[in-house]
């Protein structure tokens, strides 16, 4: 199973998910058409994440950033 998923809420609303659920994220990033790239750090969170972002899935490719620094990197937005 994908550690990562693609869904159409925003960065901090996954984050907070995230953090009620208590699942670990290995790297999040926003997408340029809208919505949140997640990646999980272990398979089992990446599977309960899955289970209460189902309805909020983006299906299919998507467009990301051709290199993405987090906030508050050197070089980061």
């Amino acid at each position: 199973m994908s550690r990562a998923m693609n869904v159409t809420l925003d960065e901090a609303g996954v984050t907070d998910m995230c953090r009620t659920a208590g699942v670990v994220i290995s790297a999040i990033e926003p997408l340029p058409n809208g919505g949140t790239r997640l990646v999980c750090v272990s398979p089992a969170d990446a599977e309960l994440m899955l289970s209460k972002l189902r309805k909020h899935l983006i299906d299919g490719e998507v467009v990301r950033h051709r290199f993405y620094r987090a906030p508050g990197a050197p070089g980061g937005y």
